[in-house]
C-alpha cells in the first residue's frame, strides 16, 4: 500500500484549536462502499484503499503514516442558544491532502469513538445515519451542489446503543474545510483575538486565496463567505432540500453542505416543511433557510469585527454593509436558478418581476395541491409550448389539475418571449431538473435492509441510480416515484 500524502497545516495552528485524539479500534470492520471516483480526484488511486487494509484505516484501527488524528474545537448556536464549547464529539480529522489539481482536502472519520468533546456521548454512529450521509452527500455532488464528500463507509462489527441496539458504522468524509462558523465563535467567546486572526488567515490561505491581495482581506473574506452561502442555500431551495439543523456549528466556512443529520428532500411541496424530529418550533423549516443563512453569517461577522476595522463602530458599519448584500445575492441566485428550471432563459428586463411572480404562483399552486416538488419540475421540462396529451403527467400530480392548467396558460404565454425551440428549451430544463433525488422512503428502505437483514443491495442500487440524476434510466421508474401513504417518512433523526 502506497502512503497517503498527508500535509497537516491545521496542526500547526496550535493546541488551542484541537485536542489530539486517536480513533477507538473496532471489532470487525467491513468495507461496504469505497468511492473510487473520489479517490481518483484526490490522487489516491494508487494507495489501494479498496482493500482489507483500507477497511482498517476507515474504521480507525490502522492509522496511516503521516496522519495526525485530532478532534477540532468549536462552539455554536444550537437552535438559537449559544454553547461556548462543542467540538468534534464523534469525528476525528486524520489530516490534509492535496489533490493533483492542487486543491486542499481534509479527511475525517465520523463515528470513530469518544473524543475530549463527546460530552457523555459514545462517539459512535449507527449504520443508518452513515449510509444516509453517503447516499445524500454523493447525490448532492451529482446534483451540482457544493458538499462534503464520502470516500468510504464501513461497518464496525459492534452495536451502538440508541433507542435499541443498532449495528455501528463509520463514514470517511472529505471536505475542502471542516472549519465552521462555530469555530470562529469558539475563539470569540474566549476573547482570543490572536486565535481569531490565526484562524481567519488559515481559512483565507486555504479556501479564499483570491482575497489575499484585497485592501482588507478580512472584509473580502466575509463578502466571499456571504456570496458562497447565498448561492448554496439558493441551490438547496431549487431542489427542495431541507438541511434540518442549520446551527452555526453545522455551517461550513467553505460554503459546502455539511453534517447530513436529519436532512431530507421534500416530496409534496410545503413552504414550511420540517423533517427534523428535534426541530419542534420549525426554526429550520424549508422557507426559513435563507434567513437562517443570514442569521448565521451575522454571527460570523460578529466574531471577526476586530479584523474589519480598528474602530468598533466602523467595523460594525463595514460588517452591516457586507451583510446587506446577502439577500440580494440570494435572490439573484434563486431567481436565476428558478427561471432556468422553468425554461425562462431570455433575460428580459420587462419580465424579471413577472417571472418571479409566475414562479411563486407555481409554488403556491403546488402547495395547495400536494404536488411533488421534483416531479412537477421534471414533467414541466417535458411540456411544449402547445398543450399536448403528455401534460397529463404533470396534471396528475395536482389534487385539482385545473389550478395547474390556469398557471400553465400564463407560463406558455411567457414562453412566447423565448427564442429557443421546444426541443432546445426542454434539453436545457432537463439539465437542471433532476429525475431522481434521494427520496426519504428509498433511503429508509436501504437502511432497513442493511440494519435489519445485513443486505446492502438496496443501498448499492439506490446509490447507482443517484449517480446520474438528470437522465431517465431504463427500468428505474420506481426511483422517480413519491412514497405510497404507508411509506411516507414524516420525521428524520440525528445520528447521536
Amino acid at each position: 500500500m502506497h502512503k497517503i500524502p498527508f500535509k497537516n497545516r491545521y496542526v500547526t495552528l496550535g493546541k488551542t484549536f484541537y485536542v489530539k485524539t486517536g480513533p477507538s479500534p473496532v471489532a470487525n470492520p467491513t468495507l461496504i462502499k469505497f468511492n473510487d471516483s473520489l479517490a481518483k480526484t484526490l490522487g489516491l488511486s494508487d494507495v489501494n484503499l479498496n482493500s482489507t487494509d483500507g477497511a482498517e484505516i476507515f474504521a480507525g484501527n490502522l492509522i496511516p503514516e503521516g496522519a495526525e488524528p485530532l478532534a477540532m474545537a468549536y462552539a455554536g448556536h444550537q437552535f438559537g442558544y449559544f454553547n461556548p464549547q462543542l467540538g468534534d464529539g464523534r469525528a476525528i480529522l486524520l489530516g490534509e491532502i492535496v489533490s493533483p489539481d492542487g486543491i486542499f482536502f481534509d479527511m475525517q472519520l465520523k463515528g470513530s469513538g469518544r473524543t475530549f468533546y463527546s460530552r457523555g456521548g459514545d462517539g459512535r454512529a449507527a449504520l443508518g445515519p452513515v449510509l444516509r450521509e453517503y447516499l445524500v452527500s454523493e447525490a448532492m455532488e451529482k446534483l451540482g451542489v457544493p458538499t462534503t464528500r464520502a470516500l468510504a463507509v464501513v461497518t464496525t462489527g459492534e452495536d451502538v446503543v440508541r433507542e435499541r441496539l443498532l449495528p455501528g458504522g463509520i463514514i470517511t468524509r472529505i471536505a475542502t474545510s471542516f472549519v465552521r462558523v462555530g469555530t470562529f465563535q469558539y475563539f470569540s467567546a474566549k476573547g482570543d483575538l490572536k486565535g481569531i486572526k490565526k484562524l481567519a488567515d488559515y481559512v483565507i490561505e486555504r479556501n479564499y486565496p483570491q482575497v489575499c491581495d484585497a485592501v482588507n482581506p478580512y472584509v473580502a473574506f466575509l463578502k466571499a463567505a456571504v456570496d458562497n452561502q447565498a448561492a448554496l442555500i439558493s441551490q438547496w431551495m431549487q431542489l427542495g432540500f431541507i438541511h434540518g439543523v442549520m446551527n452555526t456549528d453545522n455551517m461550513s466556512i467553505a460554503g459546502e453542505t455539511i453534517d447530513y443529520g436529519p436532512c431530507a428532500f421534500m416530496d409534496a411541496y410545503d413552504h414550511d416543511r420540517v423533517f427534523s424530529a428535534i426541530d419542534s418550533g420549525g426554526r429550520y423549516a424549508y422557507s426559513n433557510q435563507p434567513t437562517i443563512g443570514l442569521w448565521n453569517l451575522t454571527r460570523l461577522a460578529e466574531t471577526i469585527l476586530p479584523l474589519l476595522a480598528e474602530d468598533t463602530d466602523a467595523a460594525v458599519e463595514v460588517a452591516q454593509d457586507v451583510l446587506k448584500t446577502y439577500l440580494e445575492s440570494y435572490h439573484i441566485n434563486w431567481l436565476a436558478g428558478m427561471r432556468a428550471k422553468c425554461g425562462l432563459t431570455e433575460n428580459l428586463d420587462k419580465s424579471k418581476n413577472d417571472d418571479k411572480a409566475l414562479i411563486e404562483e407555481l409554488f403556491n399552486t403546488m402547495a395547495a395541491n400536494n404536488a411533488d416538488f421534483t416531479l412537477t419540475f421534471f414533467y414541466l421540462s417535458l411540456m411544449t409550448e402547445q398543450p399536448l396529451e403528455q401534460d397529463n403527467h404533470i396534471r396528475a400530480l395536482f389534487d385539482n389539475p385545473t389550478q395547474f392548467d390556469e398557471w400553465a396558460v400564463k407560463w406558455r404565454k411567457r414562453l412566447r418571449d423565448e427564442s429557443t425551440t421546444d426541443g432546445e428549451r426542454q434539453a436545457e430544463m432537463q439539465m437542471v431538473n433532476p429525475v431522481y433525488i434521494p427520496r426519504n422512503h428509498q433511503i429508509e428502505a436501504a437502511i432497513r435492509a442493511a440494519e435489519d437483514h445485513d443486505d446492502y443491495s438496496v443501498f448499492h442500487d439506490l446509490h447507482e441510480v443517484l449517480q446520474n440524476p438528470y437522465a431517465q434510466q431504463d427500468g428505474k421508474d420506481s426511483y422517480m416515484l413519491p412514497p405510497e401513504p404507508d411509506e411516507v417518512v414524516r420525521q428524520t433523526f440525528c445520528g447521536t
